[in-house]
């Protein structure tokens, strides 16, 4: 991969980073729910779902899952029940004290906010499809595909990590901002319709016609 091709691509990936979705919502949910230190676990598990997506499309897998439409649907609607329970979960959460000590005992386990940010952007048919689509354009046939892919994963990754813990840690900053139960319910709430206008995207998806 030269050196113009990697550029391209790397300022490909900031787009397709920034631009907003369900792992963007789920980050600065993260933020607002347990602050940067945490709420980064999430972005974490974001970035172990991306990398075995990038590798299920080098491997060649990925070819085979965008033509099988009952693997495309059973995917689409397990993410799209996921995402509806966490809007749920956001939805009915209580207001919380969000003095340093009340705000510890809160805190979600490491473990549990990887596992969510990993089923978050797994349980995305479409992505596998794009990173399927968008890939083999910046690949040099005539050099070794493994290092090029391995160079396109810790570039994808990278950007995507800076970018989720900017939504974790800019929700986390608004969090140290609000006081009362009132802007905290309605904070919730917000994100919690976030959550489901989310699910309603994943849901109209259709498998591209082959």
């Amino acid at each position: 991969m030269s050196l113009e091709t990697w550029f391209a691509f790397f300022i490909a990936c900031w787009v397709i980073s920034l631009s907003p979705g369900a792992g963007a919502v789920a980050s600065m949910s993260s933020g607002l729910s347990f602050g940067f230190r945490r709420g980064f676990w999430n972005a974490i598990g974001l970035q172990l779902a991306l990398i075995l997506q990038i590798a299920i499309v080098a491997a060649g897998v990925g070819a085979i899952l965008a033509r099988s439409e009952l693997a495309f649907a059973l995917i689409k609607w397990f993410g799209v029940l996921y995402l509806l329970y966490l809007g749920w979960k956001q939805w009915t959460a209580a207001p919380s004290d969000l003095h340093a000590e009340a705000v510890d005992k809160r805190r979600g386990h490491p473990g549990a906010l990887v596992l969510r940010g990993f089923i978050v952007n797994a349980s995305n048919p479409k992505a596998i499809v794009f990173i399927l689509a968008v890939l083999p354009q910046f690949l040099d046939a005539t050099r070794p595909l493994l290092a090029q892919y391995l160079t396109m994963t810790i570039t994808m990754v990278g950007v995507d990590l800076i970018v989720m813990a900017g939504y974790t840690g800019l929700a986390a900053r608004v969090l140290r901002l609000l006081r009362e139960p009132g802007q905290q319910r309605l904070l919730n709430r917000i994100f919690g319709g976030l959550f489901a206008a989310a699910a309603a995207l994943l849901a109209t998806l259709r498998q591209a016609a082959h």
